[in-house]
């Protein structure tokens, strides 16, 4: 059974998608808010994610991006009421396949969870995506293998959320407290100092002169920065 993650504020809303949703034979677990969404999303498997944006404790941007620091292929659909184009542009970049704004229509919304699920369906086992090239350098995130002109490394999971991170907003400054929401969490936060060790070790393992970067460069009081014009 195709299993969904609604996660909806709005309770006459939440209610009447998930039986619409049943009623279509998918399981449907539902949550009003960001928090419990993300730990749902970390304990069971889902075929679909369809997010709110405006959610209480995590908006549906932060927990978009979470997951896609997490996981590259599970669908991820925003039905929201904030519907101006930059709305859409945001939640496309932070990685959704689809955005849907409110008020909608019932019988399109079903059509598009049937279209995105057949999609996702057929694109598993397909060839892979995911690799980064920057450089001399070569990231894979579904493996989390690296290589760079001399050798070949096995990232941990942390090292390979927080690279995908500054490689999605490459070129933009990502703060320490946007790095520790986004990598670590919203209930335990290391010392901003871990960011600092792990930003030294990205620099030795693909920096040419790790003492002089060029990819990755901090930013005095604020973060980071991954710099990489194709």
């Amino acid at each position: 059974m195709i299993r969904i993650l609604l996660v909806e504020d709005e309770e006459n809303i939440r209610e009447g998608i998930k039986l619409n949703l049943e009623l279509e034979n998918y399981e449907v677990v539902a949550t009003d808010n960001g928090k419990d969404a993300l730990k749902f999303f970390r304990g069971q498997h889902f075929d679909l994610i369809i997010l709110d944006v405006m959610l209480p404790e995590i908006d549906g941007f932060q927990i978009c991006e979470q997951i896609r620091l997490e996981n590259l292929d599970v669908p991820i659909m925003f039905l929201t009421a904030k519907d101006t184009s930059m709305d859409r542009v945001q939640g496309l970049k932070k990685g959704a396949d689809d955005y849907i704004t409110k008020p909608f229509n019932l019988e399109e919304l079903l059509l598009r969870i049937q279209n995105i699920i057949k999609r996702s369906g057929a694109n598993k086992g397909g060839p892979s995506i995911e690799n980064f090239i920057f450089g001399s350098n070569e990231v894979n995130f579904k493996t989390y293998d690296a290589k760079t002109k001399d050798k070949t490394l096995h990232l941990t999971k942390k090292e390979a959320m927080l690279l995908k991170l500054l490689i999605d907003r490459k070129n933009e400054v990502v703060s320490r407290q946007q790095i520790l929401q986004a990598v670590w969490g919203y209930d335990v936060y290391p010392s901003t100092r871990t960011i600092d060790n792990f930003i030294l070790s990205f620099r030795k393992y693909f920096e040419t002169d790790p003492k002089n970067p060029t990819y990755f460069l901090s930013v005095r009081g604020v973060g980071y920065k991954f710099v990489f014009n194709e």
